[in-house]
């Protein structure tokens, strides 16, 4: 058992560190050449980038409606339990915890969008921030998975209310 935890303890440590590093790298590295050639675009291609950068839109869109929405919701019941007569016993890490799975939602709604706008026709440029932009939002979402992990493992077993529960 402490060969297991003492496992978990060092990927938790790795992972994060080389997804960083993998960002710092990315980042670091410009293959843009100096002289700007035009490269030759067939009307099919053109055409492919406005469908494709529509559905891009569409999956950004929707990742500030879930987003937005877990917010509102998140604030209604906040103000709900503040008005309430009985208290639930630590009911801010409940409502904190929820909206933490909805960002992380949200971030693979975004997630979509960027490697939908990389799809058609990309440059080794285009794919390296598309890269650099993936693995940052990665590491948040690795970020939010822990803090709810912790958060739901912190909490008694008795105490698994949803947002839709501090409704009356």
């Amino acid at each position: 058992m402490k060969h297991e935890s003492s496992r978990d303890a060092l990927l938790n440590l790795l992972l994060p560190l080389s997804l960083i590093l993998g960002l710092v790298l990315l980042l670091s590295l410009n293959v843009e050449p100096n002289h700007q050639t035009t490269p030759v675009v067939s009307p099919l291609e053109e055409w492919l980038k406005v469908i494709v950068g529509y559905f891009a839109v569409g999956a950004e869109i929707a990742a500030a409606i879930v987003i937005g929405g877990a917010v509102g919701r998140g604030i209604l019941s906040y103000i709900r339990l503040q008005f309430s007569r009985k208290q639930h016993f630590d009911s801010t890490e409940i409502i904190r915890l929820q909206l933490g799975r909805v960002l992380a939602l949200g971030l693979e709604f975004t997630v979509a969008s960027d490697i939908l706008r990389t799809a058609v026709a990309p440059t080794r440029q285009d794919i390296l921030n598309l890269g650099a932009i993936v693995l940052l939002r990665t590491l948040l979402n690795y970020f939010i998975e822990r803090e709810i992990c912790q958060g739901e493992q912190s909490r008694p077993p008795e105490q698994t209310i949803g947002l839709g529960e501090f409704e009356e």
